[in-house]
């Protein structure tokens, strides 16, 4: 088997799931994420696209119910002997025979979770997923259930997510090094994107925002690359991805004489990088860490120029994002922990002079602190003056 993990810790974490539905008096537990069940089974897929579902028993029995072009993925990749196969054909209904397979397990009238959200569960297979189980199952949204597990990792999550940070590290380099007037972005992009693959990763669950000029502003992905210019600024939001786990940088380059605003905006974005990881400790939540982020930069004169959201958890995750929740926003309860993975970002976009700055890496939670897997340059970055 191609298993990333061993067959005991995949147990310990079903364990660990089955302990929860006890806890909140669930008899099962229907999973659609596909980060779900790579973290209970090692299954590594991208055939969510289509409707697929795992159940997993409060007893820790499961099973998988997917197409036939998975088979022989799941076979290979997890630790799932049950597997079932719906067929691809006119009038096909996969939430119906999930049912059927759910109620071979016992779960017939009994109370049942569901991971309604799931990329792969889209509204219309959700709807066929409510209509098959009516008056058979009471179903009951239990989407967190899986993810507030898989917020703290375990120490071969963490030397995985070591290892992307390594990576995107390599892609970072290679960014220095080509960002010159002239330079097509794209064929930068491509360049990061292949020291990451030689390094034994994977390509990321996002695109990556890049661009240069006023596309800098841009904080989401977009077709059409130009050049750079003599005198520009390039934005770069990356990741590396290696076994699925995910580390993130986010940072600036600016090519020819910097505007004299550059700077101040790079200063702020580092003290405010640096006051947040002083407030990412084990029992301050979440929210406190967005607070100090706004402070910091309202501090600077930058108020009404950051998001309302400087960063996210990180982990295993899939297309179409490696963004994992919690999100660092205003109010978030979620205790810190040690072993939890954030991504920070600090993000200046300033549309009225065209101006952009960033600087965001990815941090472990520890006992004492942070460690950084990710390193942001703490220098003004400029090439080509």
């Amino acid at each position: 088997m191609a298993l990333h993990f061993t067959p005991q810790e995949l147990a310990a974490r079903r364990s660990r799931a089955c302990a929860e539905m006890a806890k909140t008096g669930l008899d099962g537990l229907l999973l659609f994420r596909q980060e779900s069940m790579y973290y209970l089974t090692g299954y590594d897929t991208s055939g969510y696209s289509m409707f697929q579902g795992m159940y997993l028993a409060a007893d820790g029995r499961f099973a998988l119910l997917t197409r036939s072009a998975d088979l022989c993925q799941a076979r290979l990749t997890s630790v799932i002997d049950d597997i079932h196969i719906w067929t691809d054909r006119e009038g096909a209904d996969p939430a119906a025979e999930l049912r059927d397979l759910v109620a071979e397990y016992g779960g017939r009238g009994k109370r049942i979770g569901v991971e309604y959200h799931a990329y792969g569960l889209t509204a219309q297979r959700g709807k066929m997923v409510d209509a098959a189980f009516a008056r058979v199952c009471e179903l009951v949204d239990a989407s967190d259930l899986v993810r507030l597990l898989r917020l703290v990792k375990s120490p071969a999550e963490l030397a995985y997510l070591r290892a992307a940070g390594r990576l995107v590290g390599e892609a970072c380099a290679v960014s220095q090094r080509l960002t010159v007037p002239g330079a097509s972005v794209g064929a930068i992009y491509g360049e990061m994107i292949d020291a990451i693959m030689r390094g034994d990763g994977d390509p990321s669950a996002s695109r990556w925002p890049m661009g240069a000029g006023e596309e800098a502003l841009l904080v989401r992905y977009h077709t059409g690359h130009g050049t750079v210019a003599p005198r520009d600024q390039v934005q770069f939001e990356i990741a590396a991805a290696y076994r699925h786990y995910h580390a993130a940088l986010m940072y600036v380059i600016v090519t020819g004489e910097p505007d004299p605003r550059h700077r101040p905006m790079f200063d702020a974005c580092t003290e405010a990088l640096d006051a947040c990881e002083a407030v990412l400790r084990p029992g301050n939540t979440v929210g406190q860490v967005f607070e100090t982020h706004a402070r910091a930069l309202t501090k600077g004169g930058y108020a009404g120029h950051f998001l309302n959201a400087c960063g996210y958890t990180m982990g295993a995750t899939y297309p179409p994002t490696w963004m994992d929740w919690p999100m660092v926003y205003a109010g978030e309860p979620q205790v810190l922990a040690p072993n939890m993975v954030f991504f920070l970002h600090m993000i200046l976009l300033n549309s009225g002079t065209g101006l952009s700055m960033s600087l965001g890496e990815t941090v472990i939670v520890t006992e004492a602190g942070c460690e950084p897997v990710s390193h942001a340059p703490r220098q003004f970055l400029t090439t080509g003056a």
